[in-house]
Order: structure tokens, then C-alpha cells, then sequence
């Protein structure tokens, strides 16, 4: 049955406000830890666990979420999602340390329904619209991280709404975007169909494992580096302002590599040189952060940024260009997204750890440099043409 234009509407709009909730609750931790830390007494490895966890529930949640979807139907289970999420949002301001950390772990919940989930949801719906939805989502969800990293320490300081404010204050976006997807719950049962399972088992795949390393190395640099950037520039004399700031620029330029890589990448028969380029531009961006100097920095992290933007494409590109049939395609992504999280949980912590044992923010350029060297070599053998 053909949808009606204000339907149509209706959904697109709620996909594009759910889309901006899926990344805002993690991303603007980053800049708040230093005043999260000091309120709470945290370690500097509890402070990284506060990224760590969310990521931990995403591997771990994104194996049930298909599930769920097939019970509820997925309007109603991004609705669940969304909810879990704003829950969490909510709850992890209301006191201590245990309902920051339950708090926190909800939203890992909640993120990764809605998330797994909005891909089939649109492939259903809004088949005609796949590719302008698709690139619609990823561009709104790092845009709006971009925009969480950036305003979270005005909003705490010049606001003087605090850290628990800050957080809290993006549950309102949750709420809207609640409001406007009611519609789609009411919608006949949209569920995930059971398909054949096709004789390949990706787990078995060296090439599968290759693409699962490349996609961890890149989202353990990823989340290291936002949850830790702040802190290392105020160490380095920077305001929280400042810090935050230059951390959001970073997120904004990585928006022109995630929008120009795939288009480039899908040209290509071997997409090996272009890691090699990429993994290059990572060692010089990260390198040149050794140097405490405030333009050098702004470029650097320009570079890395957009390093950023391009790596995650490539791995979202590599999971298609080396698979041949679709059920082959739906198992290699979902092996790359949950083992991929769990590689990218231990980033954050571990280097949280390093800092309280070593007190030296030096590490955590080399700790990024020995994962850029990681993601290169696994990505040029990932970008070789085979298929699993």
C-alpha cells in the first residue's frame, strides 16, 4: 500500500530526531569528566569506564536487539530503545557513583536497539530512500556528537546547570523524538522476516577477522580519544571550554571523510592503498600532538578527525564489498559490531588505568599510535578483493 506524504513525513522526521539521540548521551561525557571525577572522588580508570560501559552493552545487547525487534515489531522496539535511553539519560544525574554507572549502562541498552534496528526499519519503509536515509542517519548522529562535545562544558559552566544538568539536558531531545514516533507504534506490526541461513560461518573467516580488528582499532581510537582529549589539553593548560571545543571541530571535519570515503572507496577493486593513506595521516596526526603548541594541535587534530570520518566508512564499506550474498553480509555485521565494541570497550578503561599508574599523558598518543599501526595492517589485509 502506497504510504501517504504526511506519513512519509511523519516517519522521516522521526527517524532524523531518533538518529540525533543515538550518539549525544556518550559523546558528552568527555569534556565533563574532569568535573565529574572531582564531584564523585572517581579514579581515572572509573572515569574511562564511564565510556567503556555503554560500549560493553552495545557489544553485548547488539546480538538481542534483532530479537527484540522480531517480538515487538520494530517501530515499537526503537520506541522501547529510545525510552531506555532517555531512562537512563535521567537517572544516572539523580545521585552517586552506582546510579551513574546503572544509568550510564542503560543507555548502552537503549542506543543499541534503536540502532540496530533503523537500518531494516528504513530498508522496509523507505526502500525508494535506503541510500539518502542511510547517509541522513550517519551524518546526523556524528553531527549532533559534534555538537554534544561542544556544548557540554557551557552548559555547565556558563549555563551553571553543572555536569549533572549538562548530561540531563539532552533527555529533552529524547522526549520529542519519543513524541514524534508515536505514530509508528501504533503502525501493523513491522518485524524482522526469518530468512534462510546461508551454509558460511563468518566467525570461521580469516578475512571476517580481519575486518573485525580494522573496525575495533578504529572505534578503540575513536572512543579513547574523545572520552581522553579533553582532559590531556586542560592537563596542557587549556580551558574546559577550549578543550571541548577543539574536540567538537575534530568531530565536524570527520563528517567530509564519512561523507566522501565510500563514494571513492566503491570504485575501487582493492582498497588497500587507501588504508595505507589513511593509517599514514593517523601516525602523522597523532605524532605531531607530542607538540605542545595550540596551532599544531588544531591541525592535528584536523587530520585525525577526518582520518576518523574516513576509517569508520571504510570499515561500513569493507562488510559489503567483501561479501557476496546479503544473509552473508547481515552475519559479517553483526560479528564486526559486537566484537568490534567489545575490542573498542577496553580502550577507554585501559588507558584510564595507565594514567593512574604512570601519571603520563604521553601514553595516550602512543597508546593511539600502536592502535593506528593495528588498524593499518589489518585493514590493508582486509582491503585486498576477496570475498568471504
Amino acid at each position: 500500500m502506497t504510504k501517504s506524504l504526511p506519513s512519509q513525513s511523519i516517519l522521516i522526521t522521526g527517524i532524523l530526531l531518533i538518529s540525533i539521540n543515538l550518539r549525544t548521551s556518550i559523546a558528552s561525557v568527555g569534556p565533563l569528566i574532569p568535573f565529574i571525577r572531582e564531584d564523585l572522588g572517581l579514579s581515572n580508570g572509573l572515569a574511562g569506564f564511564l565510556t567503556t560501559l555503554p560500549l560493553l552493552t552495545f557489544a553485548t545487547f547488539s546480538l538481542f536487539a534483532p530479537a527484540i525487534g522480531k517480538r515487538l515489531g520494530m517501530g515499537r522496539a526503537i520506541f522501547l530503545g529510545i525510552s531506555i535511553l532517555t531512562f537512563g539519560v535521567i537517572l544516572r544525574v539523580l545521585g552517586g557513583i552506582e546510579l551513574l554507572f546503572l544509568g550510564t549502562a542503560l543507555t548502552g541498552i537503549g542506543i543499541v536497539i534503536a540502532n540496530v534496528l533503523l537500518i531494516p526499519l528504513i530498508k522496509f519503509r523507505l526502500p525508494e530512500k535506503l541510500g539518502l536515509m542511510t547517509a541522513l542517519l550517519a551524518t546526523m548522529m556524528s553531527l549532533f556528537a559534534a555538537i554534544a562535545v561542544g556544548v557540554s562544558v557551557p552548559l555547565a559552566v556558563d549555563w551553571d546547570w553543572g555536569w549533572r544538568g549538562s548530561l540531563a539536558s539532552w533527555a529533552l531531545f529524547m522526549v520529542i523524538a519519543l513524541l514524534v514516533w508515536i505514530p509508528q507504534i501504533r503502525r501493523p506490526k513491522a518485524s524482522l522476516q526469518q530468512v534462510t541461513d546461508p551454509a558460511k560461518n563468518v566467525w570461521k573467516s580469516k578475512l571476517a577477522w580481519q575486518i573485525t580488528i580494522f573496525m575495533g582499532s578504529q572505534s578503540v581510537m575513536y572512543f579513547t580519544l574523545i572520552t581522553w582529549l579533553p582532559d590531556m589539553l586542560i592537563f596542557r593548560g587549556w580551558t574546559p571550554a577550549q578543550a571541548g571545543l577543539v574536540s567538537s571541530l575534530m568531530q565536524v571535519v570527520s563528517l567530509f571523510g564519512s561523507y566522501f570515503a565510500p563514494n571513492f572507496l566503491i570504485k575501487l577493486k582493492e582498497q588497500t592503498w587507501v588504508v595505507l593513506a589513511v593509517g599514514i595521516a593517523y601516525v602523522f596526526g597523532y605524532v605531531a600532538l607530542f607538540i605542545d603548541n595550540e596551532l599544531i594541535t588544531y591541525v592535528a587534530l584536523a587530520v585525525v578527525g577526518f582520518c576518523m570520518g574516513s576509517s569508520l566508512s571504510i570499515a561500513y564499506t569493507l562488510i559489503a564489498l567483501r561479501t557476496a550474498e546479503d544473509q552473508t553480509t547481515a552475519k559479517l555485521s553483526a560479528m564486526v559490531q559486537s566484537s568490534g565494541y567489545y575490542l573498542a570497550a577496553l580502550g577507554p578503561l585501559l588507558f584510564g588505568v595507565s594514567l593512574d599508574l604512570f601519571d603520563n599523558w604521553n601514553i595516550l598518543i602512543f597508546f593511539l599510535l600502536f592502535f593506528a599501526l593495528v588498524f593499518t595492517f589489518f585493514g590493508m589485509s582486509a582491503g585486498r578483493d576477496r570475498k568471504i
